[in-house]
């Protein structure tokens, strides 16, 4: 699918000139990531495992440093990364999609059975960091309700320890098809509602699972956040926390914003601490529930692939499920008083990875 064919070289400019392989000076990088106070390194893709060696390189550069390591992973090639390296790198989302059958049809058959084979493996090996499985909810399967199910009882036995999603929605120009986009949203929302009750309904009984798009809404209500500067920002941190370091060194907002010249940040002889921001607040300012949505994507927001009907679609599916959150705050606040549940049950690490808002 060609997002061009919708006019995107007319609306910014692009330049496509970066190298399919790394160019990024290790020593520079250390330069760069000295600057900050608290920097996280994400290794990202394409499939970042791909490049084992060159993981292996950065780590061993920068290990004395005070940082961070994150991992987003098809989790194919988790058995080929030593354990020394793979316990330096305590957060990694890995692409799950629920069951067998539907990761199987999007990522290719035996690709499940070979994820969780080395997930299990990594935590027999010692392996303790968080794995949160990253699902993609396509048009054709929008049952998240099924998906989350099947994989709350990998968290149970300790293969995963969380779960995010990402609706396959608003990222392409030339795919939006009311009929079909009106009725997958009639079933997702009413798939996510079942979901969303039954995560409530095990919080009563004083168990709350990291379901990143439901803590990511009831944990800065808890803790104030959204009443700082006009709300959370974009809640993967893209735009003013969150950036995407190219094959050349160039700073980005987004890795999907890599060849978008409008969106660089800056470059590694950057301060990462004065780094060019972006927000949505020009189109969501007047959104009731803007200060906890922070505006879903800067990509969907800034590019507008889809017609107003559709991102409305997009919106509103995002606003009922907050809405419904917070009419639960109230039970949530009277567990925390009898000490059923804790804050800290809800408190996660911003920006490493998960979008929050699907």
């Amino acid at each position: 699918m060609n997002e061009f064919d919708n006019g995107l070289e007319k609306k910014f400019e692009f330049d496509f000139s970066e190298p399919c392989e790394s160019k990024v000076d290790l020593k520079k990088l250390r330069k760069f990531l000295e600057k900050d106070s608290e920097p996280v390194l994400i290794f990202y893709g394409g499939e970042p495992l791909m490049k084992i060696d060159l993981i292996k390189d950065i780590i061993d550069e920068l290990s004395d440093l005070n940082i961070k390591f994150r991992m987003q992973t098809n989790g194919m090639l988790l058995d080929h990364l030593p354990m020394k390296y793979l316990n330096k790198i305590g957060r990694m989302l890995i692409s799950i999609d629920g069951g067998c059958k539907v990761t199987d049809k999007y990522r290719g058959k035996g690709v499940y059975s070979r994820v969780i084979k080395n997930l299990i493996e990594i935590r027999n090996n010692g392996y303790t960091g968080e794995i949160v499985a990253r699902m993609t909810i396509s048009r054709e399967d929008p049952d998240v309700y099924k998906r989350v199910k099947h994989l709350v009882k990998l968290i149970d036995s300790h293969v995963f320890d969380s779960v995010h999603w990402q609706l396959d929605v608003g990222f392409y120009g030339n795919d939006f098809d009311k009929t079909k986009i009106t009725n997958f949203f009639t079933r997702y929302n009413v798939s996510n509602m079942k979901l969303l009750k039954w995560w409530f309904k095990q919080i009563t009984k004083g168990k709350v699972y990291m379901i990143y798009p439901y803590v990511g809404i009831v944990k800065p209500i808890l803790t104030a956040e959204n009443e700082k500067d006009g709300g959370c920002g974009l809640r993967c941190g893209s735009g003013h926390s969150g950036y995407t370091i190219t094959t050349s060194g160039k700073i980005v907002h987004c890795p999907i914003m890599n060849s978008m010249k409008d969106f660089q940040a800056g470059t590694l002889d950057s301060n990462p601490k004065k780094m060019k921001n972006f927000s949505c607040v020009y189109d969501c300012g007047d959104c009731d529930v803007y200060d906890l949505c922070g505006g879903r994507c800067l990509y969907w927001r800034q590019t507008k692939l889809w017609p107003k009907e559709g991102d409305d679609m997009i919106c509103d599916s995002i606003r009922k499920y907050i809405k419904e959150i917070q009419k639960n705050m109230v039970t949530i606040y009277k567990l925390i008083l009898k000490k059923k549940i804790k804050v800290k049950d809800f408190l996660y690490e911003d920006y490493f990875g998960p979008e929050i808002i699907p």
